[in-house]
């Protein structure tokens, strides 16, 4: 069962909204994302945060100022995801502007892991020897990499967005709208974020120098925020007011031609418009192709597919990931496949414990360590729980990645465990929303006992009920294609969800298009989604065409769905169509208007 409800806004908001010109649909949108002030919306760099807030930015800059006059070498150490990846990009490129003598290493996950480990630390310092190591993405656990850098006589810059644990490393700079006394207000902000407003302030302090000049000339910084629109919407951090304008201003250079290479690259092998480019289209097009080197090989091929100005090039290594992606499509679907197995096995075997469990964890020896965390984001969706999916680490250990539900925050779930369990976690660290971890391979049935003691602790069963929010019903007057269109123009993603409805239809017909897609046409129920059929309510009389992706069975003729607006271009021809995200038999769902 499913609940589907409608989300809350506040009348106030909505009347100021409508009272400085908001049509009152988008008012109410608006409004129940959190807006109450028009300027909210407002997406010039102007208004940005200023750097100044980000703790030690400034005097982070002038470290690095310093560095670079100095001639000092500066190593970049990145994370082997896209957030990583393009903030290694960022810093790569930016800093080679600033006239720094500047490299990158990125541990490979399969034989380092996350973050910046001693064994990384001794790895740069054989074959790069830096002066200075600077995390990108990563660090702010790094207490033992950090001491194994000054041992060797390097210096440590830290740029992360994760959450600190107990104790931070004894670097020479720590720049991390989460770590103590930190009052930046964006603590949404990704790794490429941070990164990129430390930049800002190292441009401004070496303007202060008069560091630039007709042979090192000022760069525009705004040119590199395709880059930071890429990494932030690939991290799924939420979108606040801060990200958004981030993501705006970088999309508007990606739809003028304007991106770097790779990323231009990135959409060629997508076969994608440059110029209709969404925040789905970086989040689910080029993200993962991005993610693939990461996950199946080694993440310095999509840096190198970042960094390079050579447009032969870039498209030589997209099309690399691209091929690497499809190798992760296929193992993820044989992976899909196994886990479901195992869980028909526990449903037939011992029901009663499966369906009282709160949480899920599994277990293969045949599973691929990168793609883990993608299984486990596919197995949380279905089953609507907490879930740790493991894979085979090094020799005696597993690794695992975590995706939870809203209501249960995974690394602090994690944390618990640890604590309540000294010894039973090796590592771990991560996000409310994810989060990796590496256990003894001893241990896997005593963490999966400890982590289900904790969801049942932290979460109620109410929490277990899938919910879909949804802004409710749309009068018939509001749904056109100028409604559409306005929707289409505002940044969407985690924490400002794009716009969904939910209605009554009758289906008047149905068929399948792509040999896996339904095509509609749709009838809205008008007299009200609450209505019983025995009711008989009215058909509107227009008719709406709607698609149903991958899902070629036949649709009652009536149903509940949850749906958004969407602009359907075919032939030379602009419509609108309705997008089916989630569909019910007419008696199956719970529908709460009253929310």
């Amino acid at each position: 069962m499913s609940k589907i409800i409608t989300r809350r806004y506040d009348p106030q908001s909505f009347q100021t909204l409508c009272g400085n010109g908001l049509p009152p649909i988008l008012a109410r949108i608006y409004a129940a994302r959190g807006i109450d002030n028009p300027d909210q919306l407002e997406t010039e760099l102007t208004q940005l945060i200023p750097f100044g807030e980000l703790k030690n930015a400034v005097a982070t800059a002038g470290f690095l100022a310093d560095a670079i006059a100095a001639g000092r070498r500066l190593l970049i150490i990145a994370d082997y995801d896209s957030d990583g990846a393009t903030a290694c990009a960022v810093g790569i490129r930016i800093l080679r502007k600033f006239g720094a003598i500047v490299d990158y290493l990125v541990p490979n996950r399969f034989e380092f892991g996350y973050g910046l480990t001693p064994e990384i630390v001794q790895l740069a310092h054989k074959t790069k020897q830096p002066d200075i190591l600077i995390t990108v993405d990563n660090g702010i656990a790094s207490v033992a990499g950090v001491d194994e850098a000054y041992r060797l006589g390097m210096q440590v810059v830290i740029t992360d967005h994760h959450l600190p644990g107990d104790e931070l490393p004894a670097a020479a700079a720590i720049v991390n709208p989460n770590q103590p006394d930190c009052s930046f207000p964006s603590k949404n902000i990704a790794g490429v974020g941070v990164i990129f407003y430390l930049m800002l302030a190292l441009r401004a302090e070496l303007r202060r120098r008069d560091a630039f000049s007709a042979a090192l000339p000022e760069p525009n910084l705004a040119g590199f925020l395709d880059l930071v629109a890429l990494g932030t919407v690939a991290d799924v951090v939420r979108l606040d007011s801060n990200n958004r304008i981030l993501v705006q201003q970088g999309l508007q250079r990606i739809r003028k031609g304007r991106a770097c290479a790779g990323i231009n690259a990135l959409i060629e092998v997508s076969r994608r418009d440059f110029r209709q480019l969404s925040t789905y289209e970086l989040g689910f097009m080029l993200g993962p192709r991005l993610n693939a080197a990461g996950r199946l090989d080694d993440m310095s091929l999509g840096i190198e597919c970042l960094i390079t100005d050579d447009e032969a090039y870039a498209a030589n290594i997209a099309k690399q990931l691209d091929d690497l992606n499809r190798q992760r499509r296929e193992i993820e679907s044989t992976m899909q496949e196994s886990a479901l197995l195992k869980l028909d096995a526990l449903l037939t075997n011992r029901r009663t414990e499966f369906q009282a469990a709160y949480s899920i964890c599994l277990f293969d020896s045949d599973w691929h360590q990168g793609v883990i965390g993608i299984l486990a984001s596919r197995i949380k969706d279905k089953y609507h729980r907490p879930v740790i999916i493991f894979a085979p680490g090094a020799e005696g250990e597993m690794k695992g990645s975590g995706r939870s539900i809203n209501g249960f925050h995974l690394r602090d779930a994690l944390d618990l465990v640890s604590k309540q369990h000294p010894g039973l976690l090796l590592k771990f660290g991560g996000h409310a929303a994810a989060a990796g971890l590496t256990i003894r391979s001893s241990d896997f049935e005593a963490f999966h006992e400890a982590f289900e003691q904790a969801a049942q602790m932290l979460l109620t069963p109410a929490d277990l009920i899938r919910v879909i929010e949804t802004d409710g019903d749309l009068a018939l007057t509001d749904i056109n294609l100028e409604l559409a269109q306005s929707l289409e123009r505002q940044v969407w993603g985690q924490g400002f969800p794009q716009p969904s409805f939910n209605a009554r239809f009758y289906v008047e017909s149905q068929r399948i298009v792509g040999e896996k897609h339904l095509k509609l046409k749709l009838r809205k129920l008008t007299s009200g989604i609450q209505d019983q059929l025995t009711q008989k309510p009215q058909k509107s009389e227009e008719s709406f065409d709607g698609i149903l992706f991958f899902h070629h069975d036949p649709l009652p003729d009536v149903i509940d769905a949850v749906y958004r607006l969407q602009i359907n271009e075919y032939n030379g021809k602009t419509s609108l169509q309705f997008l089916l995200e989630h569909w019910f038999h007419a008696d199956q769902s719970v529908i709460d208007d009253a929310h």
